[in-house]
């Protein structure tokens, strides 16, 4: 892990903006426009059952919602950014080894922060969950990463439909020992890759949403990212406006082959089916898309800002959080505004704070020209 300076970098066109601003745009709901959407909702009485309410909150089992796109698209622009971040390297003369190295290094240091997140300091690796976001996409990232460099344009179509198909094929006939006849091999209960996990990753819960086996479509999942990058990348005769709508009609291929394969293998985000790897893969190419053509095709770059602020320091805002409890910094600031208020709003209020706290730390790094990245 390491810190450096960007701004500069940005000013020059050095990097692709629409990726930070799309990232901030991400990490957005991580940091608390969640509970401030669902807190508005409650205030003006929509119901605890209504669609944006539940958008914001997971699915308890198959299903899709807003929420559960929030991981897989940060584990996309993490894919998106690869084939330009390696263009870089080769341009510094780095070779092969060199690269895979470094592609190492960073999915070790994610993995070790997945940890350190989980609680790996007061539970020691006996105790800590091993699986965790920043290992997901440590491991997901750097295999894809390995495959990009290693593998033709074609070769790598060919491993995303395996893994997607062997995975389905894994899930549907391999059934979990003791398993009674008939059983669901997509419940919670009988899914194959929860048994594996049980039998070989320390610490797993009961349906690890970062398990081992759902790794492997992950993979693809940043890969799909990687094909996005490269196609940006690509001088070939396609400008900006044709680059994304090519992507945005991919993106609805990817939506309906994910929808129609959906009724033999369910969308679920913890189970991280091939079904989900392309719904949310639609979900993620389509807002990439948009993001692209608005900021980095029309150049209308200066509302992207407050996005660039929390985008470039993505990791660092994840896991300040888990060590300091930004609630309590928002209810020490506006905790009595908000208890002048009627009863429903506290919460808005208080969740609000929390935002803006989270993004003031960000903004104050940023003036400092320091990022933190693994």
């Amino acid at each position: 892990m390491k810190m450096t300076r960007m701004k500069a970098d940005i000013e020059k066109g050095g990097r692709l903006l629409s990726l930070d601003a799309l990232r901030g745009f991400d990490m957005l709901f991580i940091m608390g426009l969640t509970p401030v959407v669902v807190g508005l909702c409650h205030v003006f009485d929509f119901g605890d059952g209504c669609w944006l309410v539940r958008q914001m909150r997971h699915v308890q089992w198959h299903g899709f919602a807003q929420r559960d796109t929030i991981f897989p698209l940060f584990l996309f622009i993490a894919g998106v950014a690869f084939p330009f971040s390696c263009a870089k390297m080769r341009e510094k003369g780095w070779n092969l080894s060199r690269i895979c190295g470094k592609i190492a290094w960073r999915s070790f240091a994610l993995v070790m922060l997945g940890m350190i997140y989980n609680g790996l300091f007061n539970k020691g690796f006996g105790e800590v969950r091993w699986a965790s976001v920043l290992g997901r996409i440590g491991l997901a990232w750097a295999f894809a990463a390995l495959l990009y460099l290693t593998l033709s344009l074609r070769v790598r179509i060919a491993v995303v439909a395996g893994l997607l198909i062997g995975y389905w094929a894994v899930l549907r006939y391999v059934a979990v020992p003791g398993a009674p006849a008939g059983a669901d091999p997509w419940s919670a209960e009988w899914n194959f890759a929860a048994y594996v996990d049980k039998l070989l990753l320390p610490n797993a819960t009961k349906g690890d949403p970062e398990g081992l086996l759902s790794t492997l479509p992950a993979v693809v999942t940043a890969m799909l990212g990687m094909f996005a990058g490269e196609f940006v990348r690509w001088k070939g005769r396609f400008g900006g406006g044709a680059k994304t709508l090519a992507m945005l009609a991919f993106a609805v291929i990817l939506l309906v082959v994910g929808l129609v394969w959906s009724y033999w293998m369910p969308i679920n985000k913890k189970l991280w089916t091939s079904t989900f790897v392309l719904v949310a893969g639609a979900y993620s190419l389509a807002l990439f898309a948009a993001f692209y053509w608005i900021v980095d095709v029309k150049m209308w770059r200066r509302w992207t800002f407050f996005f660039r602020v929390v985008g470039m320091n993505a990791i660092t805002v994840y896991l300040l959080q888990r060590i300091v409890d930004f609630n309590a910094v928002s209810e020490f600031f506006v905790g009595g505004i908000a208890r002048t208020l009627p009863t429903a709003w506290f919460g808005v209020v208080i969740a609000a704070g929390h935002l803006v706290a989270c993004w003031l730390v960000l903004w104050f790094l940023y003036r400092k020209n320091t990022f933190i990245k693994v």
